[in-house]
């Protein structure tokens, strides 16, 4: 599967493939992200009444969306390996902690998406009950945002330990380029969380949800960074390079 989804970017990619083959770094990585998908899944119980199916149907759209943004996390971390094919001890280290962070993330990310999808109520047996009152939700925005920041904050040092490495992975000019935008990006990113988390503390308590739409950011800082980023490569390169995240 890291090939498959590997394949689809390098034809598109900047940075050439230096591992070809998953190690079994990657290997156990794959385990962990299975686990943590496990974690997530709707129900682990085959339902026994319409009433137990249509509440297991009505999580299969917070469940979509904890898949995606699971995926997402590793799939950057599958193009990492594919463009370093690194395996020393600082990024066996960076690694393992990544995938702490993915596995302790699992079930607040489960409960933030299912608090948005379902209005903040559960039922049991017939019975609707609160997710969550008032005065925990700068709480909620606390744990998300520290996982999100977490995540960044490792890919930031896993590319930037990728770049002092340099001269050892025969990074061309270009390459180093594009590892040193990603590095940027990944900062901008862990800023964006942890300016979210400061709004939650911030914000006056029943408000403090609002916090979360500071993640909208995310898409015009991608945006922005990878247009001028692009635009400042034509002038070095002379060439209609295109930056691919």
């Amino acid at each position: 599967m890291r090939l498959k989804a590997a394949n689809k970017h390098k034809g598109r990619n900047n940075i050439e493939w230096r591992s070809h083959e998953p190690s079994r770094l990657e290997t156990f990585s794959d385990a962990v992200f299975a686990f943590a998908v496990t974690l997530i899944i709707v129900s682990l119980e085959v339902p026994k009444t319409f009433n137990e199916l249509f509440e297991t149907m009505k999580g299969t759209i917070s469940f979509a969306a904890c898949f995606a943004t699971l995926f997402q996390i590793w799939n950057q971390q599958n193009l990492f390996f594919r463009r370093y094919g690194l395996n020393d001890g600082l990024t066996v280290a960076l690694n393992g902690m990544l995938l702490f962070v993915v596995l302790v993330y699992a079930y607040p990310l489960k409960f933030l998406f299912g608090l948005l999808f379902f209005d903040n109520v559960y039922t049991v047996n017939g019975h609707t009950h609160e997710m969550i009152s008032t005065l925990q939700t700068p709480t909620l925005m606390l744990i998300y945002g520290a996982g999100i920041t977490a995540i960044n904050l490792l890919f930031f040092l896993m590319y930037l330990a990728a770049k002092k490495q340099a001269k050892e992975l025969k990074l061309t000019p270009v390459e180093a380029y594009e590892t040193q935008t990603i590095i940027y990006l990944n900062l901008t990113l862990t800023l964006i969380g942890v300016t979210a988390m400061t709004l939650a503390l911030l914000m006056p308590v029943k408000y403090s949800g609002f916090s979360g739409f500071f993640y909208m950011t995310i898409g015009p800082a991608y945006w922005f960074w990878y247009g001028y980023r692009a635009k400042k490569a034509r002038k070095i390169f002379g060439s209609t390079l295109e930056l691919i995240s």
